[in-house]
């Protein structure tokens, strides 16, 4: 294509006002995007803060959960213990219980207080009943106060024997009791710490996807917005080099028919962004 000076300069100047619209429209639309790209940016760094964050109280849940671990393992040892001791205690009591049983019958006469009870119960069920006449009734209440005084007696000794043995039982059943608490008390101290920590990891696992996803938003505005900064470079050096242009046309004389140069390829290269030589400058120059 051959332009002479005055028609290269009428060329350049619409162009010029055709690429100062695309510029204006690459530079807000690389500002729009740079402004998203910083509101990703802080998101993305924002859920980076909780990750981080919640890392913290994973480890610090995991080191509780550690520690009421050892501890549940301690005191297990310790409840076998006096679970063993209370075993201890119990059959030394039914030992008691039977070796009490087997004397009786050489207590008072074959008598043991469950025996008296027995018939105390019985004579009292008789006159009760009306079995018992007016003229034996002195002797029934006679009978039933030296019975009461003997089921007195004999469940004192009773009582007595075995009475250490079950203070014993009774302590050793606290103790054991207490050691079993403990073990509870731990063992759920550690499933609490367990529990906790599993939910903040899912929760971490939850925000990391998170930050992975808005990372990937992230690079692809970025990528956006450097493509539409690209594309304002190039039209901002367009109209530098059509600028360059109009004033060298304006410098020369009005031209001839012959005074014309072949500007098409000049033209590519301004509309693809690249500048023009002082070569090829002072060749729109010459004619």
């Amino acid at each position: 294509m051959g332009l002479n000076q005055a028609n290269v300069s009428d060329l350049f100047e619409s162009k010029t006002d055709e690429v100062s619209g695309k510029l204006s429209e690459y530079k807000n639309q690389r500002d729009e995007l740079n402004v998203l790209v910083r509101s990703q940016l802080d998101r993305r760094n924002e859920i980076n803060r909780q990750v981080k964050e919640l890392i913290i109280e994973v480890q610090k849940q995991k080191a509780i959960r550690n520690e009421a671990n050892g501890k549940v393992a301690e005191l297990r040892k310790i409840r076998l213990e006096r679970t063993n001791e209370l075993k201890e205690v119990r059959s030394k009591l039914r030992e008691a219980s039977k070796h009490d049983a087997k004397s009786e019958g050489r207590k008072k006469n074959g008598k043991s207080s469950r025996s008296v009870r027995e018939q105390m119960n019985k004579l009292e069920w008789r006159h009760q009943t009306g079995q018992i006449s007016p003229k034996k009734e002195k002797d029934f209440f006679s009978t039933m106060k030296r019975l009461q005084s003997e089921y007195k007696a004999l469940k004192a000794e009773e009582e007595a024997s075995s009475s250490s043995i079950l203070k014993e039982v009774k302590y050793a059943e606290k103790v054991q009791q207490k050691a079993h608490d403990a073990v509870t008390a731990a063992s759920e101290k550690s499933e609490e710490a367990h529990s906790l920590m599993m939910e903040l990891s899912n929760e971490v696992d939850r925000l990391r996807a998170l930050a992975n996803d808005e990372h990937l938003k992230l690079t692809s505005t970025k990528n956006d917005a450097d493509e539409k900064h690209n594309r304002y470079i190039i039209s901002l050096r367009c109209i530098h080099s059509m600028q360059d242009i109009l004033k060298l046309s304006g410098s020369k004389k009005e031209p001839g028919a012959e005074d014309r140069v072949d500007v098409t390829d000049l033209m590519s290269k301004l509309m693809s962004g690249d500048t023009l030589s002082t070569d090829e400058l002072m060749m729109l120059q010459r004619n």
